[in-house]
Protein backbone atom coordinates (compact mmCIF):
# COMPACT_ATOMS: atom_id res chain seq x y z
CA UNK A 1 0.00 0.00 0.00
CA UNK A 2 1.44 3.51 -0.63
CA UNK A 3 2.01 5.76 2.32
CA UNK A 4 -0.38 8.82 1.11
CA UNK A 5 1.16 10.92 3.56
CA UNK A 6 4.61 11.04 1.34
CA UNK A 7 2.84 11.96 -1.90
CA UNK A 8 4.07 15.52 -3.60
CA UNK A 9 1.67 18.29 -3.51
CA UNK A 10 -0.08 18.96 -6.30
CA UNK A 11 1.11 22.51 -8.30
CA UNK A 12 -2.22 23.91 -7.79
CA UNK A 13 -1.62 23.54 -3.73
CA UNK A 14 -0.90 26.13 -1.67
CA UNK A 15 2.82 25.04 -0.73
CA UNK A 16 3.87 26.23 2.77
CA UNK A 17 7.60 27.69 1.24
CA UNK A 18 5.45 30.02 -0.60
CA UNK A 19 3.30 31.47 2.13
CA UNK A 20 2.75 35.53 1.84
CA UNK A 21 3.57 34.99 5.39
CA UNK A 22 2.41 36.83 8.91
CA UNK A 23 1.38 40.34 9.61
CA UNK A 24 3.73 40.13 12.20
CA UNK A 25 7.08 38.66 11.13
CA UNK A 26 8.54 35.83 12.75
CA UNK A 27 11.21 32.94 12.51
CA UNK A 28 10.31 30.25 11.00
CA UNK A 29 10.10 26.97 13.12
CA UNK A 30 12.26 24.27 12.95
CA UNK A 31 9.81 21.51 13.37
CA UNK A 32 6.29 22.89 11.52
CA UNK A 33 5.57 24.10 8.34
CA UNK A 34 3.66 27.25 8.64
CA UNK A 35 0.23 26.26 8.04
CA UNK A 36 1.00 23.31 10.91
CA UNK A 37 2.07 26.26 13.05
CA UNK A 38 -1.47 28.18 11.81
CA UNK A 39 -3.51 24.79 13.33
CA UNK A 40 -1.60 24.30 16.28
CA UNK A 41 -2.36 27.96 17.42
CA UNK A 42 -6.13 27.56 16.58
CA UNK A 43 -6.13 24.17 18.46
CA UNK A 44 -4.59 26.08 21.54
CA UNK A 45 -7.03 29.04 21.56
CA UNK A 46 -9.25 29.58 24.00
CA UNK A 47 -12.27 30.09 21.54
CA UNK A 48 -11.59 26.98 19.88
CA UNK A 49 -11.49 25.20 23.93
CA UNK A 50 -15.03 27.03 24.12
CA UNK A 51 -16.72 25.26 21.25
CA UNK A 52 -17.14 22.23 23.55
CA UNK A 53 -20.09 24.00 25.23
CA UNK A 54 -21.85 25.76 21.83
CA UNK A 55 -24.76 24.62 20.43
CA UNK A 56 -24.79 22.79 16.72
CA UNK A 57 -28.48 22.09 17.13
CA UNK A 58 -29.24 21.30 20.55
CA UNK A 59 -28.31 23.00 23.41
CA UNK A 60 -25.39 21.60 25.57
CA UNK A 61 -27.87 20.37 28.80
CA UNK A 62 -30.12 18.40 26.48
CA UNK A 63 -27.95 15.47 25.92
CA UNK A 64 -24.39 14.56 26.10
CA UNK A 65 -24.38 12.60 22.95
CA UNK A 66 -25.51 15.46 21.08
CA UNK A 67 -22.82 16.96 18.54
CA UNK A 68 -21.29 20.92 19.67
CA UNK A 69 -19.25 23.48 17.65
CA UNK A 70 -15.91 21.10 19.03
CA UNK A 71 -17.14 18.09 17.70
CA UNK A 72 -19.07 19.20 14.74
CA UNK A 73 -15.24 21.29 13.86
CA UNK A 74 -13.28 18.36 14.26
CA UNK A 75 -15.69 16.25 12.08
CA UNK A 76 -15.23 18.74 9.15
CA UNK A 77 -11.50 19.03 9.84
CA UNK A 78 -11.29 15.09 9.68
CA UNK A 79 -13.17 14.85 5.95
CA UNK A 80 -10.91 18.01 4.89
CA UNK A 81 -7.80 16.25 5.32
CA UNK A 82 -9.10 13.15 3.59
CA UNK A 83 -10.02 15.13 0.43
CA UNK A 84 -7.10 17.54 0.55
CA UNK A 85 -4.36 14.28 0.52
CA UNK A 86 -6.53 12.29 -2.42
CA UNK A 87 -5.94 15.12 -4.37
CA UNK A 88 -2.78 16.11 -3.40
CA UNK A 89 -3.57 19.83 -1.41
CA UNK A 90 -2.00 20.70 1.63
CA UNK A 91 -3.94 19.17 4.51
CA UNK A 92 -2.68 21.35 6.99
CA UNK A 93 -3.78 24.96 5.50
CA UNK A 94 -7.50 22.62 4.45
CA UNK A 95 -7.25 21.88 8.71
CA UNK A 96 -6.52 24.91 10.21
CA UNK A 97 -9.38 26.95 8.15
CA UNK A 98 -11.52 23.88 8.91
CA UNK A 99 -10.58 24.19 12.87
CA UNK A 100 -11.05 28.12 12.31
CA UNK A 101 -14.22 28.26 10.64
CA UNK A 102 -16.58 28.27 13.50
CA UNK A 103 -14.78 30.25 16.13
CA UNK A 104 -16.84 33.52 15.72
CA UNK A 105 -19.86 31.87 16.36
CA UNK A 106 -22.47 33.12 19.27
CA UNK A 107 -23.72 30.61 21.38
CA UNK A 108 -26.79 28.62 20.76
CA UNK A 109 -25.75 28.74 17.52
CA UNK A 110 -27.93 30.48 14.96
CA UNK A 111 -30.86 31.59 17.23
CA UNK A 112 -28.19 33.08 18.87
CA UNK A 113 -26.34 34.91 16.24
CA UNK A 114 -29.80 35.90 14.94
CA UNK A 115 -30.69 37.71 18.33
CA UNK A 116 -27.71 39.49 18.23
CA UNK A 117 -27.50 40.29 15.09
CA UNK A 118 -31.20 41.74 15.36
CA UNK A 119 -30.26 43.54 18.53
CA UNK A 120 -27.32 45.57 16.68
CA UNK A 121 -28.83 46.84 13.41
CA UNK A 122 -28.10 49.98 14.43
CA UNK A 123 -24.09 49.36 13.92
CA UNK A 124 -24.29 47.22 11.55
CA UNK A 125 -25.60 44.08 12.79
CA UNK A 126 -23.38 40.64 13.46
CA UNK A 127 -21.76 38.11 11.42
CA UNK A 128 -19.91 35.52 12.54
CA UNK A 129 -17.65 35.28 9.86
CA UNK A 130 -16.76 38.56 11.01
CA UNK A 131 -16.53 37.39 14.41
CA UNK A 132 -14.08 35.02 13.66
CA UNK A 133 -11.83 37.39 11.88
CA UNK A 134 -12.28 39.07 15.01
CA UNK A 135 -11.03 36.36 17.22
CA UNK A 136 -7.64 35.72 14.97
CA UNK A 137 -6.98 39.01 14.54
CA UNK A 138 -7.77 40.89 17.38
CA UNK A 139 -9.45 39.16 20.18
CA UNK A 140 -7.14 36.24 21.53
CA UNK A 141 -4.59 37.51 23.75
CA UNK A 142 -2.68 35.05 24.40
CA UNK A 143 1.13 36.55 22.70
CA UNK A 144 3.46 39.21 23.83
CA UNK A 145 4.15 40.74 20.39
CA UNK A 146 0.73 40.80 19.25
CA UNK A 147 -3.14 40.45 19.79
CA UNK A 148 -4.92 37.74 17.88
CA UNK A 149 -2.60 34.23 16.45
CA UNK A 150 -0.72 36.22 13.67
CA UNK A 151 -1.79 33.51 10.85
CA UNK A 152 -0.22 33.06 7.69
CA UNK A 153 -2.13 35.13 5.07
CA UNK A 154 -3.23 31.60 3.22
CA UNK A 155 -5.36 31.16 6.68
CA UNK A 156 -6.95 33.89 7.40
CA UNK A 157 -7.73 34.16 3.67
CA UNK A 158 -9.30 30.82 3.45
CA UNK A 159 -11.13 31.59 6.56
CA UNK A 160 -12.51 34.61 4.85
CA UNK A 161 -14.07 33.64 2.03
CA UNK A 162 -14.08 29.77 2.58
CA UNK A 163 -17.69 30.75 1.20
CA UNK A 164 -16.63 32.22 -2.02
CA UNK A 165 -15.34 35.85 -2.80
CA UNK A 166 -16.83 38.86 -0.48
CA UNK A 167 -16.62 41.24 -3.60
CA UNK A 168 -17.88 40.29 -6.81
CA UNK A 169 -18.42 36.54 -8.49
CA UNK A 170 -21.20 36.95 -6.91
CA UNK A 171 -20.15 38.54 -3.66
CA UNK A 172 -21.80 41.60 -3.23
CA UNK A 173 -22.97 41.98 -0.01
CA UNK A 174 -21.50 44.82 2.45
CA UNK A 175 -18.34 43.76 3.85
CA UNK A 176 -18.24 43.07 7.63
CA UNK A 177 -16.83 45.77 9.56
CA UNK A 178 -13.62 44.01 10.67
CA UNK A 179 -12.95 42.28 7.47
CA UNK A 180 -12.67 45.37 5.19
CA UNK A 181 -10.58 47.61 7.86
CA UNK A 182 -7.91 44.75 7.84
CA UNK A 183 -8.25 44.43 3.98
CA UNK A 184 -7.38 47.92 3.85
CA UNK A 185 -4.03 47.05 5.53
CA UNK A 186 -3.17 43.87 4.34
CA UNK A 187 -5.37 42.89 0.54
CA UNK A 188 -7.19 39.45 0.85
CA UNK A 189 -8.14 39.80 -2.61
CA UNK A 190 -11.47 39.61 -1.66
CA UNK A 191 -13.49 39.73 -5.32
CA UNK A 192 -11.21 36.31 -6.07
CA UNK A 193 -12.05 32.43 -4.90
CA UNK A 194 -10.22 31.19 -1.87
CA UNK A 195 -7.21 28.57 -2.12
CA UNK A 196 -8.67 24.72 -2.92
CA UNK A 197 -7.75 24.06 0.24
CA UNK A 198 -9.84 26.31 1.79
CA UNK A 199 -12.98 25.35 -0.70
CA UNK A 200 -12.49 21.95 0.49
CA UNK A 201 -12.73 23.10 4.33
CA UNK A 202 -16.54 25.21 3.12
CA UNK A 203 -17.35 21.40 1.32
CA UNK A 204 -16.52 19.60 3.80
CA UNK A 205 -18.57 21.35 6.52
CA UNK A 206 -21.77 21.19 3.76
CA UNK A 207 -21.04 16.82 4.24
CA UNK A 208 -20.41 17.05 8.07
CA UNK A 209 -23.13 19.03 8.87
CA UNK A 210 -25.99 17.84 7.20
CA UNK A 211 -25.23 14.56 7.59
CA UNK A 212 -24.43 14.36 11.49
CA UNK A 213 -27.72 16.21 11.63
CA UNK A 214 -29.78 13.32 10.38
CA UNK A 215 -27.66 11.39 12.92
CA UNK A 216 -28.49 13.91 15.99
CA UNK A 217 -32.28 14.37 14.40
CA UNK A 218 -32.89 10.43 14.64
CA UNK A 219 -31.43 10.26 18.11
CA UNK A 220 -33.58 12.87 19.18
CA UNK A 221 -37.03 11.45 17.91
CA UNK A 222 -37.37 14.37 15.78
CA UNK A 223 -37.70 12.10 12.78
CA UNK A 224 -37.73 8.84 11.46
CA UNK A 225 -35.40 6.38 8.78
CA UNK A 226 -39.20 6.24 7.44
CA UNK A 227 -39.90 9.83 7.00
CA UNK A 228 -36.43 10.24 4.94
CA UNK A 229 -37.69 7.51 2.59
CA UNK A 230 -38.33 9.67 -0.12
CA UNK A 231 -35.24 11.28 -0.03
CA UNK A 232 -32.81 11.03 -3.27
CA UNK A 233 -29.36 9.36 -1.82
CA UNK A 234 -30.97 9.07 1.18
CA UNK A 235 -33.68 7.13 1.13
CA UNK A 236 -31.91 4.69 -0.86
CA UNK A 237 -29.02 3.82 1.10
CA UNK A 238 -31.21 3.45 4.08
CA UNK A 239 -33.36 0.79 2.43
CA UNK A 240 -30.47 -0.99 1.23
CA UNK A 241 -29.03 -1.02 4.37
CA UNK A 242 -32.48 -3.00 5.83
CA UNK A 243 -32.51 -5.05 3.47
CA UNK A 244 -29.41 -6.26 3.78
CA UNK A 245 -29.26 -6.64 7.25
CA UNK A 246 -32.58 -7.00 8.45
CA UNK A 247 -33.00 -6.08 12.02
CA UNK A 248 -30.33 -4.35 12.33
CA UNK A 249 -30.18 -2.42 15.63
CA UNK A 250 -31.36 1.66 15.37
CA UNK A 251 -27.86 3.15 16.21
CA UNK A 252 -25.63 0.51 14.01
CA UNK A 253 -28.42 1.37 11.18
CA UNK A 254 -28.09 5.00 11.82
CA UNK A 255 -23.90 5.26 12.18
CA UNK A 256 -23.45 2.72 9.05
CA UNK A 257 -25.68 4.71 6.67
CA UNK A 258 -23.91 8.41 7.74
CA UNK A 259 -20.58 7.02 7.02
CA UNK A 260 -22.09 5.55 3.66
CA UNK A 261 -23.72 8.74 2.76
CA UNK A 262 -20.47 10.74 3.61
CA UNK A 263 -18.85 8.27 1.14
CA UNK A 264 -21.25 8.73 -1.84
CA UNK A 265 -20.70 12.82 -1.30
CA UNK A 266 -16.80 12.79 -0.39
CA UNK A 267 -16.73 10.63 -4.22
CA UNK A 268 -18.57 12.53 -5.85
CA UNK A 269 -16.76 15.61 -4.78
CA UNK A 270 -13.75 14.06 -6.04
CA UNK A 271 -14.82 13.28 -9.12
CA UNK A 272 -16.07 16.71 -10.06
CA UNK A 273 -12.86 18.32 -8.78
CA UNK A 274 -10.52 16.03 -10.85
CA UNK A 275 -12.86 16.89 -13.82
CA UNK A 276 -12.74 20.41 -13.24
CA UNK A 277 -8.81 20.48 -12.34
CA UNK A 278 -8.72 19.07 -15.94
CA UNK A 279 -10.57 21.23 -17.46
CA UNK A 280 -9.33 24.54 -16.57
CA UNK A 281 -5.04 23.54 -16.72
CA UNK A 282 -4.40 25.17 -12.93
CA UNK A 283 -0.92 24.90 -12.53
CA UNK A 284 -0.52 27.16 -9.06
CA UNK A 285 -2.47 28.38 -6.40
CA UNK A 286 -2.91 31.62 -7.75
CA UNK A 287 -4.10 30.42 -10.90
CA UNK A 288 -7.26 28.73 -8.64
CA UNK A 289 -7.64 32.17 -7.03
CA UNK A 290 -7.79 33.65 -10.47
CA UNK A 291 -10.60 31.03 -11.54
CA UNK A 292 -14.28 32.52 -12.80
CA UNK A 293 -15.89 29.94 -10.45
CA UNK A 294 -15.01 27.30 -7.40
CA UNK A 295 -12.64 24.74 -7.89
CA UNK A 296 -13.85 22.31 -5.58
CA UNK A 297 -17.45 21.46 -6.02
CA UNK A 298 -20.11 18.78 -6.30
CA UNK A 299 -21.62 17.30 -9.34
CA UNK A 300 -25.01 19.16 -10.81
CA UNK A 301 -27.07 15.73 -9.46
CA UNK A 302 -25.35 15.97 -5.86
CA UNK A 303 -25.68 19.79 -5.08
CA UNK A 304 -29.72 18.44 -5.97
CA UNK A 305 -29.73 15.63 -3.55
CA UNK A 306 -28.02 18.41 -1.15
CA UNK A 307 -30.61 20.67 -1.69
CA UNK A 308 -33.45 18.10 -0.99
CA UNK A 309 -32.14 17.37 2.16
CA UNK A 310 -31.33 20.68 3.09
CA UNK A 311 -34.99 21.34 2.82
CA UNK A 312 -36.20 18.06 4.83
CA UNK A 313 -33.95 18.73 7.83
CA UNK A 314 -35.18 22.51 7.52
CA UNK A 315 -38.71 21.68 7.57
CA UNK A 316 -38.39 18.27 10.06
CA UNK A 317 -35.93 19.23 12.15
CA UNK A 318 -34.85 22.99 12.65
CA UNK A 319 -38.44 24.17 12.73
CA UNK A 320 -39.65 21.38 15.31
CA UNK A 321 -41.68 22.50 17.85
CA UNK A 322 -38.73 20.84 20.31
CA UNK A 323 -35.78 22.95 18.64
CA UNK A 324 -38.37 26.31 18.38
CA UNK A 325 -38.83 26.24 21.67
CA UNK A 326 -35.24 26.40 22.34
CA UNK A 327 -34.76 28.99 19.81
CA UNK A 328 -36.89 31.22 21.46
CA UNK A 329 -35.41 30.67 24.94
CA UNK A 330 -31.79 31.14 23.28
CA UNK A 331 -33.19 34.49 21.71
CA UNK A 332 -34.00 35.84 24.71
CA UNK A 333 -31.31 34.92 26.84
CA UNK A 334 -28.75 36.54 24.02
CA UNK A 335 -31.11 39.71 23.68
CA UNK A 336 -31.55 40.31 27.36
CA UNK A 337 -27.73 39.90 28.59
CA UNK A 338 -26.85 42.10 24.93
CA UNK A 339 -29.99 45.37 26.71
CA UNK A 340 -28.45 44.96 29.87
CA UNK A 341 -24.85 44.81 29.39
CA UNK A 342 -25.20 48.05 26.90
CA UNK A 343 -26.54 49.99 29.35
CA UNK A 344 -24.76 48.90 32.38
CA UNK A 345 -21.28 47.91 31.06
CA UNK A 346 -20.72 48.27 34.77
CA UNK A 347 -21.83 44.94 35.68
CA UNK A 348 -18.97 43.51 32.82
CA UNK A 349 -15.84 41.76 34.33
CA UNK A 350 -13.20 44.20 35.07
CA UNK A 351 -11.14 43.48 32.50
CA UNK A 352 -13.41 44.42 30.08
CA UNK A 353 -15.22 47.66 32.20
CA UNK A 354 -11.98 49.19 31.38
CA UNK A 355 -12.32 48.72 27.27
CA UNK A 356 -16.11 49.87 27.93
CA UNK A 357 -17.00 53.70 26.26
CA UNK A 358 -19.75 53.97 28.45
CA UNK A 359 -23.30 53.26 28.39
CA UNK A 360 -24.95 52.75 24.99
CA UNK A 361 -22.55 54.00 22.98
CA UNK A 362 -21.35 52.11 19.70
CA UNK A 363 -17.90 51.12 20.75
CA UNK A 364 -19.76 49.51 24.10
CA UNK A 365 -21.96 47.72 21.98
CA UNK A 366 -19.22 46.59 20.14
CA UNK A 367 -17.93 45.61 23.38
CA UNK A 368 -20.75 43.64 24.57
CA UNK A 369 -21.28 41.95 21.75
CA UNK A 370 -17.21 40.17 21.62
CA UNK A 371 -18.44 39.24 25.31
CA UNK A 372 -21.18 37.79 24.48
CA UNK A 373 -20.25 35.81 21.51
CA UNK A 374 -17.44 34.59 23.51
CA UNK A 375 -19.88 32.68 26.15
CA UNK A 376 -20.50 29.14 26.07
CA UNK A 377 -24.43 28.37 25.91
CA UNK A 378 -23.85 27.21 29.68
CA UNK A 379 -22.73 30.50 31.43
CA UNK A 380 -25.00 32.34 28.94
CA UNK A 381 -27.34 30.72 30.50
CA UNK A 382 -26.04 31.01 34.18
CA UNK A 383 -25.29 34.60 33.76
CA UNK A 384 -28.84 35.18 32.41
CA UNK A 385 -30.00 33.40 35.78
CA UNK A 386 -27.71 35.49 38.23
CA UNK A 387 -28.87 39.08 36.14
CA UNK A 388 -32.70 38.53 35.91
CA UNK A 389 -33.44 35.69 38.30
CA UNK A 390 -33.79 37.57 41.72
CA UNK A 391 -33.67 34.64 43.59
CA UNK A 392 -30.35 33.51 42.46
CA UNK A 393 -26.79 33.66 44.25
CA UNK A 394 -24.74 35.70 42.44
Amino acid sequence: MVDASSKPLAPYACHPEQSRGRHVAEPDSPTRTVFQRDRDRIIHSGAFRKLKYKTQVFVYHEGDYFRTRLTHSIEVAQIARSISRTLGLNEDLAEAVALAHDLGHTPFGHAGETALDEAMQEIGGFDHNDQTFRVLTQLERRYAEFDGLNLTWETLEGTVKHNGPLQGNGGNKPLPSTIAAYDQEVDLELSGYASAEAQVAALADDIAYNNHDIDDGLRADLFTVADMDELPLVGPVFRELLERYPGLEQGRLIHEAIRRLINAMVNDLLGETRARIADSGVESAEAVRGLGAPLVAFSDAMRQNDRALREFLFERMYRHYKVNRMTSKAKRVVRDLYAHYLSHPNCLPDDWQARADGPGTPATARLVADYLAGMTDRYALAEHRKLFDLYSQT
